[in-house]
C-alpha cells in the first residue's frame, strides 16, 4: 500500500486532496457542518425544496403503505404503483411519451449507452460533459469522439467523417444541457438541427436545468421549445432542483421499452424506495404551482452578478444558478474556500481533474431560499479575500 500512500501525498502537495465534511442538519440555506452553523452556497437545491414540509409529509405517508424498501429490481417485484404514477407525471411534465426512473443520473447515463449503441457505432460528446456521460461512453463498445466546448463546427466535421467512414453506424450525440462546473448552457436548438441533418440521435442531460428552466420548470427543452423529435433522449436528475433523489429518462415508447429490455443499469438494480417517487410527485406539483421560486432565483442571480461585478475577479459567463469564480491556482482556491468556511460561509473549491488545469474555481450556487442579504455577506467576504 506504500504506492497508494505516495500517490495520496502527491495529491496533497498539488492542492488536489479532497476531504469530506459532515453535515448535521437538513439541506437548506442554513446548515450545520462539523458542528458549525453555515450559510451555504454550494448546494444544488436550487429551489429550496429539499426540506419542504409537504414533500417530507408525502415521503412519510408513502412509507406507511409501502414501507421503506422496494425489495427488488423493477422487473422482478420492485415496481410499485407510485413508481408507475411518478413516471407518468414526469412524461407529461416534459412532454414526452414515457419516462423511466433510475436511482441516480450516473445509472441513467450508463443505461443509454449500454442499450442504444454498440461496437460499430459512435458517440460524440462535449469536452466539458459531466463525468457520468464520459464514463458511459468509455464503458460502451462504441467509438468515442469529443469536441471542444460548444464547438458545433468541429462536431459537424466529426459527424461528416463518421457518415463517410461508416454510413450505417448509429451516431449518438450526448451533451449537458447546463454544464455543471461552468454554468453555461448548450446551444440546444442549433445542436438539435445538426443532429437532424446528420441523421444522429441527440441526448441532453438536463440535471441542472430541470425544475429551474422553462415556463413551468420542465427544463431547457421547454425553454428552447424542443420536442421529443428534436431531443429523442432526455435525462434529468431528481436530487437537485426537485430536492429529492434519483433520475429519469424520458422519450418515445420505443426508447423506454428498449431501455427496459436492454439497459443493464436498470435491469440489474434494486428499485428506489416507493416513498422517493411519492416525494418526487409532490415536488413536481410545487414546481409547477410555485413559479415564484424560479422568478426569485433569477432575481438573485442578477443581483449576485451585479455585486460581484464590482470586484476585480473572473466570473465565468453564466445566467444559471451556477456561478463559478475562477481563481486559477489550486492552493489559492482551496485556501479561499477554507477561509470562507472559517467565517461561516460554505463555498466549495473545485479543482482538476473536475475542471481543466489552471482553472480551479469557487463554484458558487444560488438558491431561491437565499436572500439578498446573504449574497451581500458572501460578496463582502470575497472582496477581502480576493485582494492579492
Amino acid at each position: 500500500m506504500f504506492e497508494l500512500e505516495a500517490e495520496l501525498a502527491l495529491r496533497k502537495q498539488q492542492g488536489l486532496y479532497r476531504q469530506r465534511r459532515t453535515i448535521q442538519s437538513a439541506q437548506g440555506r442554513h446548515t450545520i457542518i462539523n458542528g458549525q452553523p453555515m450559510l451555504s452556497f454550494c448546494s444544488n437545491d436550487y429551489l429550496g425544496l429539499a426540506n419542504h414540509p409537504l414533500i417530507k409529509q408525502a415521503f412519510v405517508q408513502a412509507t406507511e403503505h409501502y414501507g421503506v424498501g422496494s425489495g427488488s429490481a423493477h422487473l422482478v417485484n420492485g415496481h410499485s404503483q407510485l413508481h408507475h404514477d411518478c413516471e407518468q407525471m414526469l412524461a407529461e411534465f416534459t412532454g414526452r411519451d414515457r419516462a423511466l426512473l433510475f436511482s441516480t443520473g450516473y445509472m441513467a447515463n450508463l443505461a443509454v449507452t449500454s442499450a442504444l449503441v454498440g461496437r460499430n457505432d459512435a458517440i460524440f460528446q462535449d469536452r466539458l460533459n459531466h463525468a457520468s456521460l464520459i464514463d458511459a461512453a468509455k464503458l460502451s463498445d462504441a467509438k468515442f469522439l469529443r469536441y471542444q466546448h460548444n464547438d458545433l463546427e468541429q462536431l459537424a466535421r466529426l459527424l461528416d467523417d463518421s457518415r463517410v467512414q461508416k454510413p450505417q453506424a448509429r451516431r449518438l450525440i450526448m451533451a449537458d444541457a447546463v454544464f455543471s462546473m461552468d454554468g453555461d448552457t448548450v446551444p440546444a436548438q442549433e445542436l438539435a438541427a445538426l443532429a437532424r441533418r446528420s441523421d444522429s440521435w441527440l441526448m441532453l442531460d438536463d440535471a441542472h436545468g430541470f425544475g429551474v428552466l422553462g415556463e413551468s420548470g420542465a427544463g431547457l427543452c421547454q425553454q428552447q421549445q424542443l420536442s421529443q423529435q428534436d431531443v429523442p433522449v432526455l435525462m434529468a436528475t431528481l436530487g437537485k432542483a426537485v430536492g429529492v433523489s434519483g433520475a429519469f429518462i424520458a422519450g418515445s415508447e420505443a426508447l423506454i421499452e428498449t431501455l427496459i429490455q436492454s439497459a443493464r443499469s436498470y435491469i440489474f438494480t434494486t428499485a428506489t424506495p416507493p416513498a422517493i417517487a411519492a416525494a418526487v410527485m409532490q415536488s413536481i406539483q410545487l414546481i409547477q404551482q410555485e413559479s415564484w421560486r424560479r422568478e426569485k432565483l433569477l432575481e438573485l442571480i442578477a443581483y449576485f452578478k451585479q455585486r460581484i461585478g464590482a470586484l476585480d475577479c473572473e466570473l465565468m459567463p453564466s445566467d444559471t444558478a451556477i456561478q463559478p469564480l475562477v481563481i486559477g491556482d489550486n492552493h489559492r482556491a482551496l485556501a479561499i474556500s477554507q477561509q470562507l468556511f472559517a467565517g461561516g460561509l460554505h463555498v466549495t473549491a473545485i479543482r482538476p481533474p473536475t475542471v481543466p488545469q489552471g482553472t480551479a474555481r469557487l463554484r458558487i450556487t444560488l438558491s431561491a431560499a437565499h436572500e439578498k442579504k446573504d449574497i451581500d455577506q458572501l460578496v463582502d467576504a470575497l472582496a477581502l479575500l480576493l485582494v492579492d
